[in-house]
C-alpha cells in the first residue's frame, strides 16, 4: 500500500466499521435546540437554559452590546439579550459560539488548520446571509448557519489525525483525505446532532460545483457562490463561469463585494456580528 494512501485507509476503515468518533454538542446547545424547534416557545425557557452556561452567557450579552447589533440602550440580562437579538439569531449564536470551541486546539498539528476553518466559515456564513436575504426566499440565518457548518466534516478527520502521525507523510495528503472524505463524514455531523433536514445534506452538496437542480436557489447554492466569490476576492483563482448556484442567485460571478450597497452592507452587518462573538 502506498504511504500516500495511509492514513486515508485508517478513516475509511473508521467510518466503515462506525469507529469514527464524531463531535458532540453540549448539552445546553441540545436543549435549547430542542427548545427552539417549538414556534410556541417561551423567551423565558430558552433564558433558563442560556443561564445555565455562564460563560455562553456572557458572550451572548457580549454580542447584543456589540456595535454589529443595532439598538438602543445597553442590555445587562440574557431575557434583554434574548429579546434584542430574537429566537432564531439566539440559536444560531448559540450553535456558533458552541462550533468555534470545537475549532479550538493546543495541538500545534491542529491548532492552524482549525483557526483557518473555522475564520473562513466565518466569513461564508456571513456573506451568505446576506445572499439569502438579498437574492433568494430562504432563511438568512438558517443559511448564515449552513455557512459555519458547511466544513465541520474536517473535524473529526483533523481529530483523527492527531492520532495517527506517522500516517501522513505531508500535509498535501492530509488536505486530500479532507477534501475526499470531510463532505461525508459532516452529514454524519449533522444527523448526529440533528440538525435541520435543510442542512443536513449541505457538507456533501457545496463541494460540487456543477450541481444542478430543479427549482429555487437552495442553501447549498448559497454556500456554493458564497465561497468561491471570498476565494476570487482572496486573490484565489477567478470564479469558473457558468456555476449554476449563480444562475439560481440571479448573479454575476464577479459581482460586487465592495463597501456600498444592501448585499455589502448586510455582509459587513452579519461579519461583525459573528466576529463580536
Amino acid at each position: 500500500m502506498a504511504i500516500a494512501d495511509r492514513f486515508y485507509r485508517i478513516v475509511v476503515d473508521a467510518l466503515t466499521h462506525d469507529r469514527l468518533t464524531l463531535p458532540t454538542l453540549p448539552e445546553v446547545a441540545l436543549r435549547i435546540q430542542a427548545l427552539l424547534r417549538d414556534e410556541d416557545v417561551a423567551v423565558a425557557a430558552v433564558v433558563k437554559e442560556i443561564q445555565s452556561d455562564p460563560a455562553l452567557a456572557v458572550r451572548l450579552l457580549r454580542v447584543a452590546n456589540s456595535a454589529a447589533v443595532r439598538g438602543g440602550r445597553s442590555v445587562d440580562s440574557i431575557q434583554q439579550a434574548v429579546t434584542r437579538l430574537g429566537l432564531q439569531y439566539t440559536r444560531l449564536l448559540v450553535n456558533g459560539l458552541v462550533l468555534e470551541q470545537m475549532f479550538r486546539s493546543n495541538s500545534p498539528m491542529l491548532k492552524e488548520r482549525l483557526g483557518t476553518c473555522w475564520r473562513d466559515s466565518v466569513e461564508v456564513a456571513a456573506l451568505a446571509r446576506a445572499l439569502a436575504a438579498q437574492c433568494t426566499l430562504l432563511q438568512p440565518e438558517l443559511a448564515m448557519l449552513g455557512g459555519l457548518i458547511h466544513r465541520v466534516g474536517t473535524l473529526p478527520i483533523l481529530r483523527m489525525a492527531e492520532a495517527h502521525t506517522d500516517a501522513i507523510d505531508t500535509p498535501a495528503e492530509l488536505d486530500e483525505v479532507i477534501d475526499r472524505l470531510a463532505p461525508r463524514v459532516g452529514s454524519m455531523v449533522l444527523r448526529a446532532w440533528h440538525f435541520p433536514a435543510e442542512l443536513v445534506d449541505l457538507p456533501v452538496q457545496w463541494p460540487d460545483l456543477r450541481r444542478a437542480h430543479e427549482g429555487a436557489a437552495d442553501y447549498a447554492d448559497v454556500v456554493i457562490v458564497a465561497v468561491l466569490r471570498l476565494r476570487a476576492d482572496k486573490g484565489g483563482e477567478p470564479v469558473p463561469d457558468g456555476i449554476p448556484a449563480f444562475a439560481k442567485l440571479d448573479l454575476e460571478p464577479d459581482f460586487a463585494l465592495g463597501s456600498e450597497g444592501p448585499l455589502a452592507s448586510s455582509y459587513q452587518e452579519s461579519l461583525g456580528l459573528l466576529r463580536a462573538a
